[in-house]
């Protein structure tokens, strides 16, 4: 029996505790940065469901330092729990989307934190050069570096029509860069996304099966104000997943990929001020409880650790 796992899939909390030895908790920080869907180089909208935040609508202020920022949230943090290490994450908008002297420069300053044990990185696969991957290989000998990946699906007519601009190959060389330096590689996805069939998503967990990659995100599909997708939702093009569904569907997931594979995140939880649908998402620990409670009931998961 693992120690610390209380859930039936291997959850990011027992990794970093197994690794660790004790619990991590994540800083997410803002280098200030672009990506090359908004600033005219493929696009000037962003991915559909984009907010103007960039994925990075819990980051920290960009105005301020990397140190500031790190500092600003462990003492936010600190004050409900006594916590040693924290990862930090760079999470908004394509984070090696800059100058590589400038990258080394911020992703220096937060893998110098002495509480920081982990670096990562939120960034598109076709924004990962040469130059970039040498950095990411050198901090890597410092602490541990793990790059996250936007893939969100693996069918090229859906990418499309999110306007994910890049194609699966450039994913697939991306990952192989990464492991060839021994850089940890996450890869997001969507569950949700307009005109998927289960049999589609579920296709795509299969998929990531066959990639070397360490830790996956199953984030919910969420419409957000401001997005070419809302607009789509708005004009009743697509449906949203009732909460229901969604369980049944994670589940599915759960089961079809690698054990081996680190869950990051099981859902999401998009600002309460710009989320449009679907509403019942905003209650991430309501939604994770019930999630937990029907895996019991799962044949495929009867006599594994919660």
């Amino acid at each position: 029996m693992r120690k610390w796992n209380e859930k039936p899939y291997h959850s990011l909390d027992y990794m970093l505790r197994e690794r660790f030895g004790e619990k991590v908790y994540k800083v997410t920080l803002n280098g200030g940065m672009s990506c090359p869907n908004r600033d005219g180089t493929l696009g000037s909208r962003g991915c559909i469901f984009c907010s103007e935040g960039g994925s990075g609508d819990f980051a920290a202020d960009a105005r301020l330092s990397i140190q500031e920022q790190i500092e600003t949230q462990i003492t936010l943090l600190a004050q409900k729990r006594p916590i040693n290490k924290y990862i930090a994450y760079f999470q908004a908008y394509t984070n090696t989307y800059a100058p590589v002297p400038y990258l080394n420069k911020i992703f220096t300053e937060a893998i110098s934190h002495p509480q920081v044990a982990v670096l990562s990185i939120g960034t598109r696969p076709d924004c990962l050069g040469p130059e970039v991957l040498t950095l990411l290989e050198e901090l890597n000998r410092v602490k541990p570096v793990w790059v996250e990946l936007g893939l969100q699906t693996k069918h090229e007519a859906t990418a499309r029509y999110i306007r994910r601009g890049y194609q699966l190959s450039c994913f697939e060389e991306a990952v192989r860069n990464l492991r060839q330096r021994r850089i940890e590689v996450i890869v997001h996805t969507i569950l949700g996304l307009p005109g998927e069939r289960r049999d589609e998503i579920l296709a795509t967990m299969e998929y990531l099966n066959t990639m070397d990659i360490q830790g996956v995100k199953l984030q919910l599909l969420h419409v957000l104000r401001g997005t070419d997708l809302a607009l789509d939702y708005e004009q009743g093009l697509f449906r949203v997943y009732e909460r229901t569904e969604y369980l049944d569907l994670l589940i599915d997931c759960l089961e079809h990929l690698d054990p081996e594979i680190v869950i990051h995140r099981m859902t999401g939880d998009g600002p309460k001020d710009l989320l449009i649908a679907p509403l019942w998402a905003s209650r991430k620990r309501e939604v994770l409880n019930l999630l937990h409670h029907r895996m019991k009931e799962r044949e495929s998961f009867q006599g594994k650790v919660f």
